[in-house]
């Protein structure tokens, strides 16, 4: 193959690559030349190459992934090469012609499988017009054998194979699956030169963080007091690595097995107990509880389709997969033969990796305030002495009082050691005043360090180590481990990331105790003389020479020094959105369920609360307008009468003259005139009035 020339790429369709099954068979294809399933090599190199997959580019002559998204909002990632945008099937399938292999998954929706079934079709319909060969892959769900009946009815145990797929029975709701089943099987035997159709029954897909296991991981993660096992769980759960299926897909694009239904299971036969128990014991408390079915279908965590799936069982055997194909397997042997790698991979994929801070300095620096905030805001575990003592005391004398009992368990030996142990630490404090040796208080916190909480979430140490002996102590690597553990000297899983010293002169924090309240101060050690104590003694042990912060400047670990006496901000804010910034993002799963519901029941409290107060403040100024406008019309109402009034007066002081005039010069003559009118009786009154006043004017000489 070296001697020939380079492999040409070939067009690669995957529908939903945003979805859990596509995306990682999306990537992993991306990432392969064509043809390389078939050569012959260093399996132990590209079984190393195999694991890395995900954080290589495609290159040169690798499969070029075409693909469809199920969120049309989500972004194209750049293992793919293009992305269809569609809104009709003929313009999907405008595309899907031009693709050398159609890979379509209908294991995690059902809507595809009508999806599916019409590709098939139209490129069957299509067969005179294509050119090139074309290869359809359906991703089917062994659940189409759910119900089958054994090969063996004295010998159920028997496996069933590839050669078996005629006897399959579906479970009841996967029968459309075995549907699109038949129909691809039945049209890829027209024309097999243009084109050859395939089915993969797939195993129940883990690894890559996960899918349908994926409550079950995020339960032990949270650190669930125990993991839900659905009815017995002596059912045997087919399953298969998302990356063996990605490879059983690779080796039928590259050599086109004459075999066409092919089943994709790895060697375990896992009970559904074995793989819940597995994961509680290496990502939670180790605990299980088996519920019933009915209790299960009410869980909001679980769907139903995932629920029959889980509750399937079937021993199958994929024969012609290791016997007739190149897989370079990441997980042969089953999820619990491989869970470190598997819960490293889910951890990874969903950025899941703890964060371990340390936070010192001297006392009433404000230290816990501080990372109590930090705590609640990144959700790790908050780290005081005082309760890693008191909590590994209460674990002692628990377990101490099983070793006098009666009816011991299987831990008889550990509970004469706690008991001993115990004993040993009593005689400690009473000859060193009450205090317990570092030693003891050093294996409290290892032990609660190593806890699975603490591995799962992280943690923020709050005021320890104080002194370098204890740091040395406290994240020395084990004699038993191994690799750059026991080369660095320190314990990768207990050292922290980040170490940050708050620091303050002694006046300052001599001046925040005494403004402090009585009732706060009292029965603690922050009392004047206490303070003053725990500051001799703190900068006795720190000083420019030794300090703990010199073990962590060793292992290029550099603390961050923030002068608390500038904070001037309530709770400290200030220095903690500094050591925000400095610890960076939350790898959490951010906001619970509980979590969102209580900020929007406050979003939705603080809006109608705005809502009422803008309704009242218009209210208000409504009301306010309303007596405005009333006054003004009263003020108006008033002013214009008064106004009246005065053009009144002002009429009347005008018409004086006029009146006495009138009365002197006018009145007479006229009354005359209308009384000898009387008299007359003229026939037209006005001209003989007129002729009147005419006639005996004064004014007229």
């Amino acid at each position: 193959m070296a001697d020939e020339e380079k492999p040409t790429s070939r067009k690669l369709f995957i529908n939903h690559v945003d979805s859990y099954q596509g995306r990682n068979l999306a990537r992993y294809l991306s990432t392969c030349i064509v043809g390389a399933s078939q050569e012959e090599g260093d399996e132990e190199e590209e079984d190393a190459a195999s694991i890395d997959l995900d954080l290589n580019k495609p290159k040169e002559g690798c499969y070029e992934i075409i693909g469809t998204l199920k969120d049309r909002e989500s972004k194209r990632s750049d293992f793919v090469k293009e992305l269809i945008n569609y809104e009709t099937k003929e313009q999907l399938y405008e595309h899907l012609i031009e693709c050398d292999i159609i890979v379509y998954d209908i294991t995690e929706d059902p809507d595809q499988i009508d999806e599916a079934t019409w590709a098939v079709s139209e490129l069957h319909s299509d067969l005179e017009k294509i050119d090139k060969p074309k290869m359809f892959i359906l991703v089917s769900s062994v659940m189409t054998w759910a119900r089958s009946k054994p090969l063996d009815p004295d010998d159920p145990e028997i496996p069933f194979t590839e050669d078996d797929y005629r006897r399959r029975k579906p479970h009841p709701n996967f029968k459309e699956h075995i549907s699109a089943e038949k129909t691809v099987i039945k049209l890829g035997k027209t024309n097999k030169a243009k084109l050859v159709t395939y089915v993969v029954a797939s195993g129940l897909t883990y690894g890559l963080g996960e899918s349908i296991f994926h409550y079950l991981f995020k339960a032990a993660w949270h650190n669930a007091a125990q993991l839900q096992c659905f009815g017995a769980g002596l059912n045997v759960v087919p399953t298969l690595h998302i990356k063996d299926l990605a490879g059983v897909i690779q080796n039928i694009a590259d050599s086109r097995p004459k075999v066409r239904y092919i089943v994709a299971v790895d060697d375990s036969q896992n009970t559904l107990e074995e793989i819940v128990k597995c994961v509680s014991e290496n990502l939670g408390t180790g605990k299980i509880k088996n519920i019933t079915k009915e209790e299960a279908l009410l869980s909001k965590d679980i769907e139903q389709a995932d629920f029959d799936q889980l509750l399937v069982n079937l021993r199958m055997d994929a024969v012609y997969v290791k016997e007739s194909m190149r897989v370079h397997w990441a997980a042969e042997t089953g999820v619990v033969e491989n869970i470190q790698q598997v819960i490293k991979e889910y951890k990874e994929t969903r950025k899941l990796l703890p964060m371990r801070a340390c936070i010192v300095g001297p006392p009433a620096g404000g230290k816990t305030t501080v990372v109590n905030q930090l705590c609640e805001h990144y959700k790790l575990h908050h780290i005081k002495v005082q309760d890693v003592i008191e909590q590994a005391l209460e674990t002692l004398q628990k377990s101490a009082a099983r070793a006098n009992q009666e009816d011991q368990d299987d831990d008889e030996g550990k509970a004469q050691e706690d008991a001993e142990l115990l004993e040993a630490i009593k005689e400690s404090k009473e000859q060193n005043n009450g205090r317990i040796e570092d030693q003891y208080v050093i294996k409290f916190f290892r032990e609660t360090l190593r806890s699975q909480s603490c591995q799962n979430q992280g943690f923020i140490l709050d005021g320890f180590p104080k002194t370098l002996e204890q740091a040395k102590e406290l994240f020395s690597a084990e004699d038993d481990d191994e690799g750059e553990e026991e080369k660095a000297n320190f314990d990768r899983n207990l050292m922290p990331e980040v170490v940050i010293c708050l620091n303050a002169t002694d006046d300052f924090l001599r001046n925040r105790i005494m403004n402090l309240k009585e009732a706060v101060v009292a029965g603690t050690h922050n009392t004047e003389d206490g303070l003053s104590r725990r500051l001799h003694d703190y900068r006795t042990i720190n000083n420019e020479d030794e300090t703990v912060l010199n073990y962590f400047d060793e292992f290029e670990i550099h603390p961050e020094n923030i002068d608390v006496t500038k904070d001037k901000s309530d709770m400290m804010k200030g220095t903690v959105e500094k050591i925000k910034k400095i610890m960076g993002e939350p790898r959490n799963y951010g906001l619970t369920a509980e979590e969102l519901s209580e900020m929007k029941r406050i979003e939705e409290e603080t809006k109608l609360r705005k809502m009422k107060e803008e309704q009242e403040e218009r209210d208000r100024k409504e009301s306010q307008e309303v007596s405005e406008r009333k006054r003004r019309q009263e003020e108006w109402a008033a002013r214009l009468e008064e106004v009246k009034k005065e053009e009144y007066e002002l009429l009347e002081n005008q018409s004086i003259p006029l009146r006495n005039f009138l009365m002197k010069h006018v009145m007479p003559t006229l009354t005359q005139g209308l009384i000898d009118c009387c008299k007359v009786r003229p026939d037209d009154p006005v001209d003989y009035l007129a002729e009147f006043l005419f006639q005996h004017n004064p004014q007229v000489d």
